[in-house]
Protein backbone atom coordinates (compact mmCIF):
# COMPACT_ATOMS: atom_id res chain seq x y z
CA UNK A 1 0.00 0.00 0.00
CA UNK A 2 1.52 3.24 -1.29
CA UNK A 3 1.41 5.63 1.31
CA UNK A 4 2.66 9.90 1.26
CA UNK A 5 2.33 11.24 5.15
CA UNK A 6 2.99 14.84 5.37
CA UNK A 7 3.66 16.24 8.58
CA UNK A 8 5.36 19.69 10.21
CA UNK A 9 2.43 22.05 8.68
CA UNK A 10 1.44 24.65 11.28
CA UNK A 11 1.06 28.25 12.20
CA UNK A 12 3.92 30.89 12.14
CA UNK A 13 4.34 34.30 11.94
CA UNK A 14 5.88 36.13 8.91
CA UNK A 15 9.52 35.75 8.93
CA UNK A 16 9.44 32.45 10.58
CA UNK A 17 10.57 28.97 9.33
CA UNK A 18 9.21 25.59 9.25
CA UNK A 19 10.16 22.33 8.03
CA UNK A 20 7.72 20.04 6.28
CA UNK A 21 8.27 15.78 6.39
CA UNK A 22 7.10 13.48 3.72
CA UNK A 23 7.55 9.81 4.59
CA UNK A 24 6.77 7.63 1.89
CA UNK A 25 6.16 3.80 1.97
CA UNK A 26 4.67 0.96 0.02
CA UNK A 27 7.16 1.88 -3.50
CA UNK A 28 10.43 2.18 -4.34
CA UNK A 29 11.36 5.27 -2.78
CA UNK A 30 15.09 5.78 -4.47
CA UNK A 31 13.33 5.12 -8.09
CA UNK A 32 10.76 8.19 -7.54
CA UNK A 33 11.12 12.39 -8.29
CA UNK A 34 10.08 14.07 -5.37
CA UNK A 35 8.24 17.23 -5.02
CA UNK A 36 6.44 19.53 -3.12
CA UNK A 37 3.34 21.49 -4.42
CA UNK A 38 0.35 23.56 -3.04
CA UNK A 39 -2.92 25.05 -3.33
CA UNK A 40 -3.95 27.49 -1.65
CA UNK A 41 -7.50 28.78 -1.76
CA UNK A 42 -9.34 29.69 -4.83
CA UNK A 43 -5.94 28.79 -6.97
CA UNK A 44 -4.45 25.77 -8.69
CA UNK A 45 -1.97 23.39 -6.96
CA UNK A 46 1.21 24.93 -7.99
CA UNK A 47 4.83 22.86 -7.86
CA UNK A 48 6.79 24.47 -5.02
CA UNK A 49 10.23 22.23 -5.30
CA UNK A 50 11.12 19.15 -6.77
CA UNK A 51 14.23 16.69 -6.31
CA UNK A 52 15.75 14.17 -8.81
CA UNK A 53 15.91 10.17 -7.33
CA UNK A 54 19.16 10.67 -6.28
CA UNK A 55 19.15 14.04 -4.94
CA UNK A 56 21.24 15.39 -7.25
CA UNK A 57 19.18 18.13 -9.00
CA UNK A 58 17.21 20.56 -7.21
CA UNK A 59 14.48 22.76 -9.10
CA UNK A 60 12.04 25.62 -7.15
CA UNK A 61 9.38 27.65 -7.88
CA UNK A 62 10.55 31.82 -8.36
CA UNK A 63 8.40 32.44 -5.94
CA UNK A 64 10.48 30.47 -3.06
CA UNK A 65 13.62 30.51 -4.71
CA UNK A 66 16.49 31.17 -1.87
CA UNK A 67 14.12 30.89 0.65
CA UNK A 68 12.93 27.21 0.54
CA UNK A 69 15.47 23.64 0.14
CA UNK A 70 14.03 20.69 -1.03
CA UNK A 71 16.07 17.49 0.24
CA UNK A 72 15.88 13.73 0.70
CA UNK A 73 17.07 10.91 2.66
CA UNK A 74 16.98 7.67 1.13
CA UNK A 75 18.13 5.59 3.45
CA UNK A 76 14.89 6.56 5.83
CA UNK A 77 12.49 7.23 2.58
CA UNK A 78 12.13 10.88 3.71
CA UNK A 79 11.58 14.01 1.83
CA UNK A 80 11.82 17.49 3.30
CA UNK A 81 11.15 20.58 2.53
CA UNK A 82 12.66 23.47 4.64
CA UNK A 83 10.82 27.19 4.50
CA UNK A 84 12.62 30.02 5.54
CA UNK A 85 11.66 33.42 5.44
CA UNK A 86 7.83 32.87 5.15
CA UNK A 87 5.62 35.15 4.01
CA UNK A 88 1.27 35.58 3.99
CA UNK A 89 1.23 34.35 0.33
CA UNK A 90 3.32 30.77 1.19
CA UNK A 91 -0.61 30.07 3.24
CA UNK A 92 -1.56 26.56 1.74
CA UNK A 93 -1.96 23.21 1.87
CA UNK A 94 1.46 21.68 1.12
CA UNK A 95 1.48 18.33 -0.93
CA UNK A 96 4.09 15.82 -1.30
CA UNK A 97 4.20 13.79 -4.56
CA UNK A 98 6.18 11.07 -6.01
CA UNK A 99 6.89 10.89 -9.72
CA UNK A 100 8.45 7.51 -11.03
CA UNK A 101 11.20 7.80 -13.85
CA UNK A 102 8.72 7.13 -17.07
CA UNK A 103 5.76 8.92 -15.77
CA UNK A 104 3.52 5.76 -14.90
CA UNK A 105 3.37 6.23 -11.72
CA UNK A 106 2.36 9.55 -9.57
CA UNK A 107 1.78 9.46 -5.97
CA UNK A 108 0.51 12.02 -3.69
CA UNK A 109 -0.19 12.56 0.61
CA UNK A 110 -2.97 14.25 1.89
CA UNK A 111 -1.16 17.82 2.32
CA UNK A 112 -0.34 19.07 5.75
CA UNK A 113 -2.08 23.23 6.03
CA UNK A 114 0.89 26.03 6.10
CA UNK A 115 -0.57 29.27 7.37
CA UNK A 116 1.59 32.43 7.66
CA UNK A 117 0.43 35.57 9.67
CA UNK A 118 1.30 39.19 9.08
Amino acid sequence: QVQLVESGGGLVQSGGSLRLSCAASGFTFSGYAMSWYRQAPGKERELVAGTTSTGGRTNYADSVKGRFTISRDNAKNMVYLQMNSLKPEDTAVYYCNAYSRYGDRIYWGQGTQVTVSS
